[in-house]
């Protein structure tokens, strides 16, 4: 009984582990705080933050991102909540500007209500502008879907590098240990099996 015990805790840690390596891919990982030289780790055309869950936290790591130097242009995708006001865009755009970062830095895109809609204005935008290399950064539990969707659109147009904020309120290496992080973990799962088969929205 006792050995059964054990053997169910190590596949539940060993699956939150993989579980959250899974949801949260960082192609900057290694590369220090820095830009470098390989292909991993050179500066980009643009960075951009998708608006959902902490917004704030989005914002703030492209922008931590932009001063290191890992691009020149800072892109915020994202329609307001309630219409009656500014765009998520916008009000990340404000958050950039009053951070430092000169408004011809800042591309901003209103009107996506979706991680999908999100990935297809943006990567419209992109093109448009002539990016061809962009890091995304959104939340860790958020990071694969929002990886997936921009991948299906940019196809081999543009490179997308995913970078998971540092912080989220939402969700940390402890998420297992509350009802928030399995409803936002299991929310993503469904989302991704219904982007693989064709459900997604």
């Amino acid at each position: 009984m006792i050995r059964m015990v054990i053997a169910f805790f190590l596949l539940l840690g060993a699956g939150t582990v993989l579980l959250s390596l899974f949801l949260s891919p960082d192609d900057l990982a290694g590369c220090g705080s820095l830009p470098g030289q390989s292909a991993k780790c050179q500066k980009a055309d643009a960075i951009i933050a998708i608006s959902g869950g902490n917004t704030n936290e989005r914002a703030q790591e492209a922008i931590e991102l932009y001063k290191l130097g890992w691009a020149d242009t800072l892109v915020f995708s994202g329609a307001a909540k309630d219409t009656s006001g500014p765009s998520n865009a916008e009000v990340m755009r404000a958050q950039a500007l009053e951070a430092g970062v000169p408004a011809s830095s800042v591309l901003v895109e209103t009107f996506s209500q979706t991680t999908k809609q999100n990935a297809s204005k943006s990567v419209s935008m992109f093109e448009k502008n002539d990016f061809t290399n962009v890091i995304l950064v959104t939340s860790p539990y958020h990071q694969r879907r929002a990886s997936l969707e921009f991948h299906s659109v940019a196809g081999d147009t543009v490179t997308i590098r995913n970078h998971p904020t540092t912080h989220d309120d939402d969700w940390s290496a402890w998420w297992w240990l509350t009802p928030r992080g399995w409803w936002l973990a299991g929310g993503e799962v469904v989302k991704i099996i219904a982007f693989y088969t064709g459900q997604s929205e």
